[in-house]
């Protein structure tokens, strides 16, 4: 895809035209975003994911069976693949969860090859309508019951600080596209019973912690809001852009 000669009016458009040949999504989880690039590239020849949670991966192993996808464990800041390795190296919603981001952002980089894409996504916290920051609230609950345990979970940058994110990159031709969804209701009661059992199991784990009484009220309060003003998913920013072609040699 040649980014400096054509413009898409969204990032499926975008990916539609990319060949997404060896790809490599990092922090991968269960493998949702797979599922995105497989639904939305044009093609690919192999996907991997890793991960540093061996559970998330049991499940992305069970729920992707395809012979050209696999999962590895693995952690980000320190990737064992050569160099310029991957044609597409992704990233999705989870620069807030990395304790070594430089080191992660470096790796992204070094494991793509000369002339690949790099693709960043990731929930940003301005911005949002009511219903959208009863998303963010939450996210943010979770995160400081996660750190209470130990676990690093940072809370959600602004969608500038993410542009800085990438711009520091250095890579060429990049497009942003703000992805959103305020088209479901915000009320509707299969998610309202979903997020009610998302809440419990953070209550639950808030309440083995020592001193977690004000986690506990604020997720009871966090559930008054999901009931009464409902919840939109967050506006999230995708990056897209190239890495430069090595001095003196053609992509």
């Amino acid at each position: 895809m040649d980014n400096s000669t054509e413009r898409f009016e969204t990032i499926e458009e975008a990916l539609n035209q990319l060949s997404g040949g060896h790809v490599l999504d990092v922090a991968t989880g269960s493998g949702g975003f797979i599922n995105y690039l497989i639904d939305n590239l044009q093609d690919y020849s192999e996907i991997t994911g890793i991960d540093n949670n061996e559970l998330s991966l049991e499940a992305a192993r069970k729920s992707h069976v395809q012979a050209n996808l696999r999962f590895l464990i693995m952690d980000a800041a320190h990737m064992d693949f050569p160099d310029g390795h991957f044609d597409l190296v992704s990233i999705a919603n989870s620069l807030h969860h990395m304790a070594d981001l430089p080191g992660v952002l470096s790796e992204l980089v070094r494991v793509c090859k000369p002339g690949g894409q790099l693709l960043i996504c990731e929930m940003y916290r301005d911005g949002q309508t009511k219903t959208q920051l009863t998303h963010v609230y939450l996210h943010h609950w979770w995160a400081a019951v996660d750190n209470a345990e130990g676990i690093t979970h940072f809370e959600t940058l602004k969608r500038q600080q993410v542009v800085d994110i990438v711009e520091k990159l250095g890579l060429k031709n990049t497009q942003y596209y703000d992805s959103k969804d305020l088209e479901t209701d915000p009320k509707d009661q299969e998610l309202i019973h979903e997020l009610d059992g998302i809440i419990d199991r953070f209550v639950k784990r808030a309440t083995a912690l020592k001193n977690g009484e004000d986690l506990l009220l604020r997720g009871e309060l966090l559930r008054m809001r999901v009931h009464e003003t409902g919840f939109h998913g967050a506006s999230s920013l995708i990056a897209i852009g190239e890495k430069p072609a090595l001095p003196g040699r053609k992509k």
